[in-house]
């Protein structure tokens, strides 16, 4: 069999890798050739009701690819945001903090988005680019020369001067090179529902921080919510095996009625929770990006989002080099990508674990000291201004793509 020679294949056919596909393909042009590899690329996504939310550094770098104008529709700003902090029992929730939904004027600091029309644009826009789309797993992987040569079954042979791993938690790529991965389960697990309702969200957000964890309301379009609940493990399996009036009675009972009446859309979906950042982001001509480089509690939102940063950042870093003449494979390109993601990906991953043990307990004394404290932000405009840019994606080293601005 002829085997296909690329400058860079990516193993993943999701949100990272399509999006960092169509990146290298307007940065470096037609010369420069990048194939996709996933079996998912051949399913169609019409049944898939996940949706995810789209800081604004995310949303710029989609803009910037000329992706953004090809959903705009279908996303749902996120225009306020509440946070309370209560026990579920508690007959009123007060809120403690509230965010404005811009970062700059007209610019909100999130959309929600339902997966599959993000993903669905990103495939056509890589097609339009010249992307290769194999519907395939990577298979053995082994390396030749300055190459990876990856065996994608019936789909073909594949060599690459830079093999990506996109491919999810589970990543087969990151286990191939002996990478090993540091972290822990949270014995929890997040329900994931949508949600219709009688009255419009206006727009608005919440966080309710409940003793088993925060019970998130987002909105989508139209008069619908998506619903990220966390329970412990035992909870959450035991939730969502009741039947539909029983289910319908523990949701109510976090939901509240201030949206009216409420009636869930589509499947129950249970996730696992834990936290993991991969020992070392590279190998041998190999980069981790995504789920495969990092999983992290959704309490922030920030784990797709994480993700797409890691492909402005890679994506900077191989235009970079190849427009230096270097090898995108070389291990001083592959280093750069590490430095930049690997410490700002710990922050993130230990601060949100932070949060998490802080509001998912039952003690008195620390709901008091952490109502104070959201109190305090909520009282102080610098502050507040500061945690929102950084929900937004946008304090630290950020990549060029997620600024707005084209490689």
């Amino acid at each position: 069999m002829t085997r296909n020679d690329v400058d860079v294949l990516i193993a993943g056919g999701g949100f990272a890798g399509l999006t960092l596909a169509v990146a290298l393909r307007q940065g470096l042009g037609p010369s420069f050739s990048v194939a996709v590899a996933d079996p998912a690329l051949g399913r169609s996504h019409n049944g898939d009701e996940r949706a995810s939310a789209i800081v604004a550094a995310a949303r710029r770098l989609f803009d910037t690819l000329g992706v953004w104008d090809r959903v705009a529709e279908e996303a749902q700003p996120i225009l306020d945001m509440a946070v309370t902090d209560s026990r579920l029992d508690d007959a009123v929730r007060p809120v403690f903090l509230t965010f404005a939904g811009e970062i700059e004027p007209g610019e909100p600091f999130a959309h929600m988005i339902e997966n599959r029309h993000l993903v669905a644009a990103l495939a056509e826009k890589a097609r339009e680019a010249g992307v290769i789309l194999r519907a395939a797993a990577a298979g053995e992987i082994r390396h030749d020369g300055n190459r990876v040569a990856v065996d994608l079954g019936d789909a073909g042979k594949f060599a690459a001067r830079l093999l990506v791993a996109a491919d999810g938690a589970r990543s087969s790529i990151r286990a191939n090179a002996g990478i090993a991965t540091h972290g822990w389960d949270y014995g929890q697990s997040a329900i994931v529902i949508n949600v219709g309702h009688e009255r419009d969200h206006q727009g608005r957000a919440e966080e309710h921080f409940l003793p088993a964890g925060p019970f998130a309301i987002l909105p989508l379009k139209g008069r619908r919510s998506s619903i990220v609940w966390t329970e412990t493990t035992r909870e959450a399996e035991r939730i969502v095996a009741l039947p539909d009036d029983d289910f319908h009675v523990e949701l109510e009972q976090r939901f509240k009625l201030h949206l009216g009446e409420i009636n869930v859309i589509g499947a129950r979906r249970v996730h696992p929770l834990g936290f993991f950042v991969a020992r070392s982001f590279v190998a041998e001509r190999i980069a981790l990006i995504g789920d495969a480089a990092h999983v992290i509690h959704p309490i922030a939102g920030q784990g797709l989002n994480m993700g797409l940063k890691d492909v402005a950042a890679l994506a900077e870093v191989i235009v970079d080099a190849v427009r230096l003449g270097l090898d995108p494979g070389a291990a001083t390109a592959l280093e750069r990508y590490q430095r930049w993601r690997r410490f700002d990906t710990m922050a993130m991953g230990l601060a949100t674990d932070g949060l998490n043990r802080l509001f998912s307990n039952r003690s008195d004394v620390l709901r008091l000291a952490r109502d104070v404290g959201l109190g305090l932000v909520d009282r102080v405009p610098n502050l507040k201004h500061l945690f929102i840019r950084e929900a937004a994606g946008l304090l630290g080293e950020v990549p060029k793509l997620l600024r707005g601005e084209l490689l």
